[in-house]
């Protein structure tokens, strides 16, 4: 497995990483705890050694999950946590997936952070995140020398940000230059080979302040795995069914994505990587970027997606091919 450089802090993480959110959170369709400790642990022998995690997946149940499962490797592995959303005040999934309440009092970040570090059962904080934080929050002075307190206890090793809940670029490009070029902090973002909008606004401003950049959605929620096909329907309750909150625009996601995939099928160059492979391998081209975060539900996934970094990288003819694609909307624009 490669590793790369988290900012400058000496910390190593593995290009591959694990989002601890699929197996600890209702919606994306893992609710054993049994099951979700055995795909960590599967990760972890895969050769995953950074687990991105936050303290309101599953209420708290993310950062015990992950202690259960891999707390004897402790210091073999990289753990990253979130803060930032009160859900001891406003427990359980909310109606239509709604965002919990922000608190972005210093008070609040230090009962915060105290409170994953017992439930990680650990002493320190590899990379400590606001989760899905607004500019009102990047720009809070207060907050930020209170991270660096911690920082300074050894508390918490590195900062950062994870911008969200959904691909916003009209205002998360902002908030993620913002929190690279102002803060110096890690921002972690959705970007994949369909949506690279947000990409080309923060990874400018990362390769100029020598910032990591973490990326999630590698796979354009499913689409670029090829397990799709044009009979797929998604389950209530699925996360997909909030991504597209219609049946007709999610008929429509569907349909357009399957055609997208088709013209990336020179990725796999003859079965030298899949395209779920070639995906991530897309990601990981970016130099600013030092983890990608699949999501996972099987340990067939892990294996592939931990083998990712086995597989030939990009060439520049295949980025250029990507990039035209890209740019002229995959021809579908003009055909309609």
């Amino acid at each position: 497995m490669e590793s790369r450089e988290l900012n400058d802090t000496g910390i190593q993480v593995s290009a591959i990483g694990f989002g601890v959110w699929t197996v600890s959170t209702t919606m994306w369709g893992i609710s054993d705890p049994v099951v979700s400790r055995s795909l960590l642990r599967a990760g972890f022998e895969n050769g995953i050694t950074f687990y991105d995690t936050a303290d309101v997946y599953g209420d708290g149940s993310g950062e015990t999950l992950l202690a259960e499962a891999l707390g004897p490797q402790r210091d073999q592995i990289v753990i990253a946590t979130k803060f930032g959303y009160d859900f001891y005040n406003h427990p359980g999934l909310q109606p239509g997936q709604r965002e919990r309440p922000h608190d972005w009092s210093p008070a609040f970040l230090r009962t915060a952070c105290e409170r994953s570090l017992k439930r990680l059962g650990t002493d320190r904080i590899d990379l400590y995140q606001l989760h899905n934080p607004r500019l009102d929050a990047l720009r809070a002075d207060e907050l930020w020398a209170e991270l660096e307190r911690l920082r300074d206890e050894g508390k918490v090793r590195a900062i950062g940000a994870a911008l969200g809940p959904a691909l916003r670029p009209d205002r998360q490009g902002e908030e993620g230059v913002v929190t690279v070029r102002d803060r110096r902090a890690a921002v972690q973002i959705i970007y994949n080979l369909l949506e690279q909008q947000l990409g080309e606004a923060v990874f400018p401003a990362a390769r100029e302040a020598a910032r990591s950049v973490f990326v999630r959605v590698p796979h354009s929620s499913g689409l670029l795995e090829e397990s799709y096909d044009e009979s797929t329907t998604f389950a209530p309750g699925d996360h997909r069914q909030h991504r597209v909150p219609t049946d007709e625009a999610r008929r429509a996601w569907l349909l357009d994505g399957l055609k997208k995939v088709e013209q990336l099928s020179f990725l796999k160059r003859d079965g030298q990587r899949t395209l779920g492979q070639a995906a991530l391998r897309f990601v990981l081209a970016e130099p600013s970027v030092t983890s990608v975060l699949p999501n996972i539900y099987n340990e067939a996934q892990i294996a592939e997606f931990a083998a990712a970094t086995d597989t030939p990288p990009l060439d520049s003819d295949e980025l250029e091919r990507v990039a035209a694609l890209y740019r002229t909307g995959f021809g579908l624009a003009a055909a309609a």
